[in-house]
């Protein structure tokens, strides 16, 4: 099975290509970036095709993420999976960036649980807990930053996401230590792909997943009568 990876929801344009019958990632790249991500996935994806020396009609399903991340990244990386889905008539899956921060650890050692906290400003993470082997104790939410604290408190936890240090460092302030802490701005590409690779199909759905309204409101009292 190729796979093809795509993930703007955060802090990286990424995208990457895994081979199964090879037996992993045969192509891959990531942008640091806050903004920009709609000029830059496309060229980004074309470098990544042509270095897997591929084509978008050779690839058995595409995975991206569904956040909850940035409200233009997600839309920019799921408009972009479900066109190519589209376009090539190849299945696509939906994977939180959540779970996708939690999949190399649990991988690695799954006697420990993960906690996956995303930064969501105002003192709040977007927030989901994982129980050893990988079963979900709650699904995605957007929680008060000592929620986070408090599950990360249970137990000997790792701790994985955009907000792992702030939670880390407020554990430290309580004389708690985590076992690991993982704070990178994005989920490692490569996993994605390998995530997306195993979720049934069907059952993932492109869906964005927001958790929170916007910021930017309509101005409703600003607007004008009708006539």
């Amino acid at each position: 099975m190729r796979v093809i990876a795509i993930d703007t929801a955060l802090a990286a344009c990424s995208a990457a290509v895994l081979d199964t019958a090879l037996g992993g990632i045969i192509a891959s790249e990531s942008l640091p970036m806050i903004r920009g991500h709609a000029e830059a996935l496309m060229p980004l994806l074309r470098r990544v095709m042509a270095e897997a020396a591929t084509s978008f009609a050779d690839i058995d399903r595409i995975a991206v993420t569904t956040g909850p991340g940035s409200f233009t990244g997600l839309r920019v990386g799921i408009a972009a999976a479900r066109g190519i889905a589209l376009a090539a008539g190849t299945p696509i899956v939906g994977l939180s960036t959540l779970s996708a921060y939690a999949a190399p650890h649990m991988a690695a050692d799954d006697r420990f649980p993960v906690v996956a906290a995303i930064d969501a400003r105002h003192a709040h993470v977007y927030l989901q807990v994982f129980a050893p082997g990988g079963r979900t104790l709650s699904l995605p939410r957007l929680a008060p930053l000592n929620d986070a604290v408090h599950a990360a408190a249970e137990t000997s936890a790792c701790i994985v996401g955009s907000a792992a240090q702030a939670v880390a460092d407020a554990l430290l302030d309580a004389d708690a230590t985590p076992m690991l802490v993982d704070a990178r701005p994005a989920p490692d590409i490569a996993w994605v792909a390998r995530v997306g690779a195993v979720l049934p199909e069907g059952q993932s759905p492109p869906k964005p997943q927001y958790l929170r309204a916007p910021d930017a409101q309509p101005q409703n009292a600003a607007q004008l009568p009708r006539r």
